[in-house]
């Protein structure tokens, strides 16, 4: 497409006749890099104007005489070596002035490379409902000429070829099919890149709509004290709504940080479950908490899924510590082994004397103990993983289980 300065072709200002005073050759050319052009411009003898006192310019700045080659009395050429890329995408305006600066003749250059192979052609559903396609540009990406992509897909073993007509996404090199997709079937998907200089075809792609979906963010996220515990928090949240009628099993991470922070910690094996409990947490600080969907296995899919955007954050605060407030201290490296033994025969005390009519112990249990050991201003100790049907207390080379089964309490 000419920009409005190409239009200005043939332009006569101080001339009234309707018969062009000049005419530039080649008109409009498209030309690779590093490539030469002699261009002319002829003017009409009626004009009586002489070559020798004409003029060219390129996107405004004017081309020193050396360039210039007087071909006649009318006729007047210009050559330029070594072309860099066209300025715009429109093209670049080479332009014929009289000696006066008065427009004579202009044409556009297209001055370019012609497109590269595009690469990394990757697609994804959202709920199986819509398609959506994104391609990198092949080699440096830059062809200095308005190149125009092509999405193209059709059915793998019938079906026409058709083309993605919504590239409005915000988004470059990227288009989106909003409807009329068959599931269970394979496609056959591709990017074509041409401009005036050649074209591209990208590798062809072949998918299923069923192994390439991803989904919204979970809902309803929420963040949680767990009573008095100073190091935990629960996250809950809700399966993705828009899948719920489909056969699929999901999977979830979660990532939490400091308020004052932008370190996200991630939570890779929550698995299938909708909530979550965090451990090992600072006393007193709030934290920052996001969750996101992977749909694995829709339909009977064997792909693992694509993971979808993170929730918006939800926020909770952990209780402040009593035994840092009463100024107690953290063992020394040297005796957290005696810490351990010591925290051991408490709990096991403890257990005896709260605990009555159990053959094992709950992680409920547990945390009534750690709650009891906090009120006492006694000491602190810190769960790995409490999310899971079983407690571990870690100290160097210490390792404890305790397996749960069904206790009541009774509590002072």
């Amino acid at each position: 497409m000419l920009s409005l300065l190409c239009l200005m072709l043939f332009v006569a200002r101080v001339f009234s006749s309707s018969t062009p005073v000049a005419g530039i050759f080649p008109q409009d050319p498209a030309l690779r890099m590093g490539s030469s052009l002699t261009a002319t411009c002829t003017v009409s003898p009626e004009r009586g104007l002489h070559a020798n006192t004409m003029y060219w310019t390129l996107n405004g700045k004017r081309l020193p005489s050396s360039t210039y080659d007087l071909l006649s009395p009318n006729c007047l050429s210009v050559t330029l070596h070594h072309l860099n890329g066209s300025q715009q995408q429109s093209g670049d305006n080479l332009v014929c002035h009289s000696g006066d600066g008065h427009v004579l003749a202009g044409s556009c250059l297209y001055v370019g490379m012609p497109p590269e192979k595009p690469v990394n052609l990757t697609c994804w559903s959202r709920n199986t409902k819509d398609l959506s396609c994104k391609w990198t540009p092949g080699g440096r990406g830059e062809t200095f000429i308005k190149t125009k992509y092509t999405l193209k897909y059709k059915l793998r073993w019938y079906g026409r070829e058709r083309e993605c007509e919504d590239y409005s996404t915000g988004q470059r090199y990227t288009c989106y099919i909003p409807r009329d997709l068959a599931l269970f079937t394979p496609y056959e998907i591709w990017v074509e890149a041409s401009n005036q200089l050649g074209t591209a075809t990208s590798d062809v792609i072949t998918l299923d709509i069923l192994d390439v979906v991803t989904t919204d963010p979970p809902d309803n996220v929420h963040v949680s004290r767990v009573g008095e515990l100073e190091d935990q928090l629960t996250v809950r949240w809700g399966s993705p709504p828009a899948l719920k009628d489909f056969l699929f099993q999901a999977k979830y991470q979660i990532r939490y940080r400091l308020e004052d922070s932008t370190e996200w910690k991630v939570v890779d094996d929550v698995g299938n479950q909708t909530s979550c409990r965090l451990a090992g947490l600072r006393a007193g600080t709030v934290y920052f908490v996001q969750v996101r969907c992977n749909p694995v296995g829709i339909y009977g899919s064997r792909k693992a899924g694509i993971w979808s955007d993170w929730s918006h954050p939800s926020a909770a605060s952990t209780p402040h510590s009593e035994r840092l407030q009463s100024g107690s201290c953290e063992p020394k490296p040297g005796e957290q082994n005696s810490t351990l033994r010591r925290e051991l025969k408490q709990f096991f005390g403890w257990v005896r004397k709260h605990a009555y009519g159990c053959s094992g112990m709950s992680i409920k249990l547990y945390d009534q103990w750690r709650v009891w050991l906090q009120k006492s201003h006694k000491t602190r100790n810190q769960v790995g993983k409490n999310n899971i049907p079983f407690i571990s207390v870690t100290t160097q080379s210490w390792y404890i289980t305790v397996k749960p089964m069904l206790c009541t309490t009774r509590l002072l």
